[in-house]
């Protein structure tokens, strides 16, 4: 009994001294942590985000290809100025199609004397002020810039300026807005 006595205080040392290597050892190998270096906190700088400036209505119909007969003839009735100017207005804009349905040879007739039938012509598409298609729609009637009256009428879904069918609505410009139109309308004698 003496030697299983012996033997388990003989293993217990064994196993005491291991320990006690092992935990001087690691003790050896730790260094104490280097002192924290202030670092600079990352600020954000701020960026300036550029929104792009809205157009004005010559600028709108300049950059969009349906309009390219309207621009021509209210450059050539000397109507850029008016309608890039503060406004607003609102413009009853007739597409390409709709000056291709006029008889062959009017157009290149009316831009012969742009101050005349032509100035009246385009003047009849514009009213002042900005009026939203759902302002639209409440009016029966329009005053043009010109001086004559639009008659408006909505049947179903369907808005007619005139006899001339509105396809798109509420192009917003900077000094104005502008509904697209299928036909050019004539201004009454």
């Amino acid at each position: 009994m003496g030697v299983l006595v012996c033997m388990k205080f003989h293993v217990l040392g064994i196993g005491m001294m291991v320990l006690l290597g092992a935990l001087l050892l690691c003790a050896g190998c730790t260094q104490p942590a280097p002192p924290a270096t202030p670092t600079a906190t990352p600020t954000m700088t701020p960026v300036a985000t550029t929104v792009p400036e809205m157009k004005d209505i010559v600028q709108t119909a300049v950059a969009d290809a349906r309009f390219t007969t309207l621009v021509a003839a209210v450059q050539a009735a000397n109507l850029t100025p008016t309608l890039s100017g503060p406004g607003p207005f609102t413009v009853f804009a007739p597409t390409e199609d709709a000056f291709a349905k006029l008889p062959e040879g009017t157009v290149a007739n009316l831009l012969k004397e742009p101050q005349g039938d032509l100035t009246q012509i385009l003047l009849y598409h514009v009213v002042s002020g900005k009026l939203m298609a759902a302002d639209v729609v409440k009016q029966t009637n329009l005053t043009t810039v010109g001086g004559k009256q639009l008659t408006i009428t909505v049947e179903n879904e369907t808005v007619m300026v005139d006899g001339a069918k509105v396809v798109k609505t509420d192009i917003e410009t900077k000094n104005g807005v502008i509904h697209v139109i299928d036909a050019v309308m004539i201004p009454p004698a």
